[in-house]
């Protein structure tokens, strides 16, 4: 078994608490989906937003999701780049896994889609 990254974006209409939580939400089901992973299976997430969300932490979600609370979450900004996406809440989640790096999906939703081929 490997740990692997799963890389996932998506903007947040406004800047308060129930809209990071409901994105956050929704970025964490699509990739849970998406590479069939248990919670269990999960060693850590880092969630990281645009400096214009700051209402919520958005590991609250795992919290209302029910997700253990032994799970390591940490959150904070991205880098302040010029031209950059806005209300963007990206999340890196490690996950024990015996796929390939090739067989893990990453998500990009709404307006983050654009970054599917920006991001490194």
């Amino acid at each position: 078994m490997q740990c692997r990254g799963i890389r996932g974006a998506i903007t947040v209409p406004v800047n308060d608490k129930q809209s990071i939580i409901v994105a956050a939400k929704e970025l964490l089901g699509e990739m849970v989906q998406a590479n069939g992973i248990e919670i269990d299976d999960i060693a850590t997430i880092l969630f990281t937003t645009t400096p214009d969300l700051n209402a919520e932490f958005p590991a609250v979600a795992t919290r209302e999701l029910g997700w253990s609370q032994q799970l390591a979450l940490l959150c904070g900004h991205e880098m302040n780049v010029p031209d950059s996406l806005a209300r963007c809440l990206r999340i890196l989640m490690l996950v024990n896994t015996e796929k390939a790096a090739e067989e893990i999906t990453h998500v990009y939703l709404g307006e983050a889609k654009k970054l599917k081929h920006v991001e490194f």
